[in-house]
């Protein structure tokens, strides 16, 4: 942002805080009536903002939680997989064995 672009809006923010402080100073409503006006838009966007963000830990929460639920999944079906290979393992280990037991068989002959 070049320095008079900045310049420009902050004279354009400036003015409107202005013109708004200036507008609820000569509002033709009485001061407890605008201040009124005032603390209940605050209270119903504070209600609003509390409310979205409740909502946005929620999903937050849910999404954690079924995140956990994959990863335990995935773990177990790895852990599954891991264990048929181990076997897999075993029982080729076990036919070379049992073919060296024969052919050293042969061979004490």
């Amino acid at each position: 942002m070049s320095n008079s672009t900045g310049n420009t809006l902050l004279a354009l923010l400036t003015g409107a805080a202005i013109g708004a402080g200036l507008g609820i100073l000569f509002a033709p409503d009485k001061g407890v009536n605008t201040r009124k006006k005032l603390k209940d838009g605050f209270d119903d966007t504070k209600n609003d903002w509390n409310e979205k963000l409740a909502s946005a830990s929620n999903e937050f929460v849910e999404q954690v939680y079924l995140a956990k639920d994959d990863l335990e999944g995935n773990f177990e079906n790895m852990v599954s997989k891991a264990s048929h290979k181990t076997e897999d393992v075993i029982s080729f280990l076990e036919e070379k064995l049992a073919e060296l037991k024969i052919k050293n068989a042969k061979f004490q002959k």
